[in-house]
């Protein structure tokens, strides 16, 4: 099996960052090799995401609305 990377517009890919900076990255499917972590090339359970984060912005702190 050869690594190609990540494939971050797969569906089943998910990175999480906790509070202290992390980078948390996972499979659903646990199709991925675990260190460093990689797609395997020509992933069986590779699907495009249906929806785009492409365009989602995040507001300043002095702009977002209160709690």
């Amino acid at each position: 099996m050869c690594a190609v990377g990540v494939n971050e517009d797969c569906r089943h890919y998910v990175m999480q960052t906790t509070p202290r900076g992390d980078k948390l990255e996972r499979c659903k499917v646990g199709a991925n090799d675990p260190l460093p972590f990689t797609c395997p090339e020509g992933c069986l359970f590779y699907e495009p995401r249906r929806t785009s984060s492409a365009g989602w912005q995040v507001a300043p702190p002095d702009r977002r609305p209160p709690r």
